[in-house]
């Protein structure tokens, strides 16, 4: 692999699209165009890994709600209060 400046507009372009190809939501072509560019890219390829090893370990907690007090005063402080549940 070579080394070359992560400033580059391939890096930025997979930046951009690194969330959707972690999830498999991209097009083939636009997978294959990152892939391509990791096998060049070191820091890239640690980026990639480092992402999904996350993701890995985030979807294997276990899920924890928060309380329904905590979670009206966040709302409130965000000002996201008709997103609250009116149950």
């Amino acid at each position: 692999m070579s080394e070359h400046s992560h400033d580059s507009g391939a890096c930025q372009d997979l930046l951009g699209s690194l969330s959707d190809y972690i999830d498999g939501t991209l097009d083939e072509a636009i997978c294959v165009e990152i892939e391509t560019h990791m096998a060049d890219c070191d820091n890239c390829q640690v980026v990639v890994d480092t992402l999904r090893k996350t993701v890995l370990l985030y979807r294997g907690l276990p899920v924890e709600s928060m309380p329904a007090d905590a979670e009206e005063r966040l709302f409130t402080r965000m000002e996201l209060s008709e997103y609250l549940n009116s149950a």
